[in-house]
């Protein structure tokens, strides 16, 4: 029975981790971007029934042609999977080839890279909702080669709030709240509380994401969510940047490139500690990155790569207790993965990572977890610190079930920018 048992165990931990969204399992797969058509900066997502497009774009660095595929697997408001058939919610192929590819040109490294736009005619989601994104080889859904969230909008609600400051004096100064209503009239739910449900994310960022709240008031299918320790979040300070679009001429975030290895080697200046510092504004693209070049037409198969060199300099030169360093933004995924940990470089006191990375504009904070806990949420307090002025996009996804319903609609969304929802 043992035996039996270790490899259901093994079977029930691998589908865990193949519904795990924003994922990448194949280490030669790179530079994974899905977006609205056009905007680099934004959440993949489209209203239901609409010609809005998203592209997907990634690169296989092995070099040569393989056969890829995707399809879009439903989802409920925690990731879980929706109790329904792809029939359901598939209008089309379950399973759909990607044709459009290109191999690298007029660069060092050599790579496929990959694209296409979403969703295609032959594979179109007909429910709203959130989507697990999956791109595997060969047919194969078990060669998974990475996943993405995706969002198909409903419009069957409307959302609207704005960002204040905290009424809480020990938070005054370093946090910020977001306040704001549901109106469901449309729905007309028979139990608001239970079947409708909201996600506030900061910066596009899952590791802090709040969840399961409840509203404060509720009055003609209106839902107020203004309670006032029921969504609040770390200010945060404007991401770091580094500027990679030319590996020919330095920019001002660029120590040094050795241009003698293959690919090149891009030593970024040290960062240090920014949470004693005041708040200073910086335009930033809210830990975005942005495939972009200088010297040549496209970025997407004409950009190079280069193994870049993060140095974070901690207070004296020495670990931080009980703390582990990691880099946060789209970089790293938003989330801690192996490549987002840091190494304490004893010898120089500074904490050492080491990413390979396309050619492009790049936001990232630096943030610490606690060593001896399980939590996946970072912190920027002990890195860069906290401050309520700080400029943070928040997104509100509001869900809804029917009293029959097998799955959670995604009925309304909006974005608040906290400068602009003042």
């Amino acid at each position: 029975m043992k035996p039996l048992y270790a490899l259901f165990l093994l079977f029930y931990l691998t589908a865990a981790a193949q519904r795990e969204p924003d994922v990448i399992y194949m280490d030669n797969i790179k530079t994974v971007k899905l977006f609205q058509q056009n905007n680099q900066e934004s959440i993949p997502i489209i209203k239901l029934y609409s010609d809005d497009r998203v592209e997907l774009h990634f690169d296989d660095m092995d070099g040569y042609v393989k056969n890829y595929y995707y399809t879009f697997q439903l989802c409920n408001a925690d990731w879980s999977e929706a109790d329904l058939s792809p029939f359901d919610y598939l209008k089309g192929y379950q399973n759909q080839q990607i044709f459009q590819y290109r191999p690298s040109s007029v660069t060092l490294s050599k790579y496929i890279h990959y694209q296409v736009l979403l969703p295609e005619s032959t594979c179109i989601p007909v429910k709203s909702g959130n989507y697990l994104f999956k791109v595997f080889l060969d047919g194969d859904t078990s060669k998974l080669a990475f996943t993405k969230r995706f969002f198909v909008l409903g419009n069957k609600a409307s959302v609207g709030g704005n960002v204040l400051q905290p009424y809480n004096n020990q938070l005054y100064n370093t946090h910020q709240k977001v306040q704001f209503s549901v109106n469901a009239s449309a729905l007309n739910p028979m139990n608001p509380q239970q079947q409708i449900s909201v996600v506030v994310l900061q910066n596009y960022r899952w590791d802090n994401a709040i969840r399961n709240i409840q509203p404060v008031f509720v009055r003609n299918n209106i839902l107020e969510y203004n309670g006032e320790e029921d969504c609040l979040f770390p200010g945060g300070k404007e991401y770091r940047w580094a500027d990679l679009r030319s590996f020919r001429y330095q920019s001002e975030r660029v120590a040094k490139i050795d241009h003698t290895t293959q690919p090149s080697e891009v030593y970024l200046m040290p960062d240090g500690v920014r949470a004693r510092q005041g708040y200073f504004y910086i335009k930033d693209y809210n830990g975005w990155e942005d495939i972009s070049l200088t010297e040549s037409l496209n970025p997407w198969w004409q950009s190079d790569y280069a193994n870049v060199h993060f140095t974070f300099v901690p207070e004296n030169h020495q670990p931080i207790e009980g703390k582990e360093v990691c880099i946060l933004g789209e970089i790293t995924g938003n989330h801690l993965t192996n490549d987002a940990f840091m190494q304490f470089n004893a010898d120089k006191g500074v904490y050492e990572k080491t990413l390979l990375l396309k050619q492009g504009y790049y936001n990232y904070t630096y943030a610490t977890k606690d060593k001896a806990s399980s939590s996946t949420i970072a912190d920027v307090a002990l890195t860069d610190g906290n401050y309520w002025e700080t400029e943070n996009d928040y997104c509100i996804f509001v869900y809804y079930r029917s009293l029959s319903g097998r799955y959670d609609e995604l009925v309304a969304f909006t974005t608040l920018n906290s400068r602009m929802a003042r």
